[in-house]
Formats: C-alpha cells, structure tokens, sequence
C-alpha cells in the first residue's frame, strides 16, 4: 500500500431540495455516511453488495460489555466497550474510542473496527453519538455537531473510571464524518493522545461547497434561506420535516455516489433500523437541522492537537479523498496520509480485505505504548 507521511415528507420541498443538490454536485454525500439511530439490527442476509463486505462481523476472542455514561450535556450516550478475552486480570490496556459514520450507528461500521482492534490487546469503545442509536438526544438525527465533538471527551471521562484501562493512553478512531468530530474534540482534550480517521468527511466544507468546490455562494445562501423558511412551518406544526436524501429503492438516474451510500444502508450489507422506527427515516433528517454544518470548521487550528499524531487513511478512488488531503496539509507535527489502493469511501465501512489493520494497529501501538 502507498502511504504519504511525515510521520413523510413534503414531496415539493423533497423534490426542490434534489434539484438542488443535483445541480450543485454535491448530492447525498454532504450526509456523508447517513444512517440513523439504532440498536437493532435487522440483518436479513450476509452481505453480497461488496466482495469482503463484513459490517456485522462477530469475533471470538472479544467480549462486549453495554456501557453508558453521561456528557456534559447530562445526556446518555451509549456505547460498546470491546476487550479480548486473552486481557490478564489487572492489566491496564490502552484504549480507542471509535465513532461511526455521519447519520450511522455503532452497529455500522464501528463495531467491526472494534472488533478488529480489541483482537489486537486494545480496549475499544464504540460510541452512538448523541441524536443517534442508542444514545440521548431530541429530536432524532438532529445535527449538532459541538456535541457529537463533545460525546468523544465524555468516552475518556467514562474511560478514565475503569480500572483496567490507562487514562494516559487514550486514542480515538473516527470513520467518515466522525473523522471531523473527532479531530474538533482532539483540539479541545489532550488526553486523546493518538488521532487516525478513515474515509473522513469534512461536514463543514460539504455543505458550504459541495464536493470539490461545486457549489456557490448564491446556492449556499439560497439552502439558508430555504432552511430559515421551513423552521416556520416545523415551528407551527411541532414536528420536524424529514428529507427523502436516500430513498427506499434507488432511482434509476442515481449518481455514483448515492448508489455507493444506498448499496451499504439500504441492503442487507449494512442495514441498521432503530427500535421503534422505520428504515425509511433512517439516514435522512432535517434541512434546518443539517445547515448547521455550514458553521463546521473542524480544520481550522489543526496546530492545537500537535505534537499528538494524526493518520489520514482513505481509498485512493474514494469521492471524498479531499477532505484527508486538506487535513494533512494544515496539519502540523506528526502526520500521515495512508492511501488504500482502489478502494472507494464506503469501501473502508466494511470491507475487511481492504481495511488496513495492520497499519492502524502498528499506529496505535507506537503512539499509544506505556
């Protein structure tokens, strides 16, 4: 592999806001990972969608203990914590905080990263970001993203109570969107002391400029605009309006990139359904919601986190490459971006002959040692 180092919605307002996101390239990706809250997984067959696709991988050699703790919101937030089986009683492990997709759930990609790194004598903690799965928060898939940074800072407090895990050695593992809120919450909190993010999304930048710079200044202030009207309408009904962004069957016109999102969380490869709600309103949310990422700048100030290391790892075909690369170049200090070859962005959600774990276990390994 080649790295580069240093170190029910309205059907107008749904079909309005396509048009939109058509005409301005940036589409489904500015949901970026997508998917909704939810501790009940409804696996209906093994995954065909992507050869080595294997989201709902089970190890052996682990053991899975429901955990939840508060944040500084007094919000729940819910988690997995994963150890292997072969831990020696009293042994203080290092630790690695994982967060899931934009709109996903731990069950969703974190929990096979897990898995995989908790196999390797690393204690993981797959997190349900506020809004999301299992974890607090309404209205549902409401974006918030300084509290989604927030949950990573509330994992070390929680972590720092267990007796087995070393506070002094806490590394976080952010998947898609989660690879921006992880490093906004690294900025803040040091004891997140080794940062690596895979197939990362820049939330902020997606929906300021779409994809590679697609999407304008009037365009952008025409989504505010349209966003500001409909808090009318949702602040007199009391109900929040939901857009259609993946649709329950794929439409014959999709682009690439929504066929790439629709192919893990609307098949048996990845789909997840919360307790209670439907696969239709999973992965989508509000527009009045969703504008608050245009206020998102996760890689401003990237000199906060240095000299603490940053590796970047995303498919070399990935759509969303960008984000990484701008990441590595405001970067300062250790820094890495670890290319996948021929892998595209959902790739690295699940498929386990693709994922490199070697390298993520070498990383956390060296930056997280005693």
């Amino acid at each position: 592999m080649t790295k580069l180092a240093i170190t029910a919605p309205d059907q107008s307002i749904v079909n309005e806001r396509r048009d939109f996101l058509k005409t301005s390239g940036l589409g489904v990706v500015a949901l970026s990972g997508l998917s909704l809250a939810g501790p009940v997984v409804a696996q209906a067959a093994p995954p065909t969608a992507s050869e080595g696709a294997d989201n709902f991988y089970k190890s052996n050699r682990v053991v899975i203990e429901k955990v939840r703790f508060k944040n500084q919101y007094n919000m729940r937030i819910v988690g997995n914590l994963v150890s292997s089986k072969d831990r020696k009683s009293g042994q203080q492990s290092p630790a690695i905080i994982v967060g899931h997709p934009m709109g996903a759930v731990k069950e969703q990609s974190s929990m096979l990263y897990a898995q995989k790194l908790a196999e390797q004598g690393f204690a993981s903690l797959a997190i349900d970001l506020p809004y999301w799965g299992e974890s607090e928060g309404l209205p549902r898939n409401l974006v918030a993203p300084d509290t989604y940074a927030e949950a990573f800072s509330a994992a070390a407090d929680f972590l720092g109570t267990r007796a087995n895990i070393d506070l002094n050695r806490i590394g976080v593992l952010g998947i898609c969107g989660s690879g921006g809120f992880a490093i906004s919450a690294a900025k803040l909190d040091p004891r997140l002391k080794a940062i690596a993010t895979v197939s990362m999304y820049d939330m902020g930048a997606v929906t300021r400029n779409g994809l590679n710079q697609s999407q304008n200044l009037e365009q952008r202030k025409a989504l505010l605009a349209k966003a500001a009207g409909q808090r009318a309408a949702e602040f007199d009904s009391g109900k929040g309006i939901f857009l259609n962004y993946l649709p329950l069957q794929l439409p014959s016109d999709a682009d690439p990139v929504t066929r790439e999102f629709w192919e893990f969380y609307r098949t048996p490869r990845g789909i997840v359904v919360p307790e209670g709600r439907t696969l239709e309103r999973t992965q989508n949310r509000m527009l009045t919601s969703e504008v608050r990422f245009m206020n998102f700048y996760p890689f401003n100030d990237l000199e906060l986190i240095a000299p603490r290391p940053l590796l970047f790892i995303a498919g070399d075909q990935a759509h969303s490459r960008e984000f990484s690369e701008d990441a590595y170049r405001k970067a300062s200090g250790p820094k890495e971006l670890f290319w996948v070859p021929d892998a595209g962005h959902v790739d690295l959600y699940d498929r386990a002959n693709l994922i490199p774990w070697q390298k993520l276990t070498s990383f956390f390994t060296q930056h997280l040692a005693a």
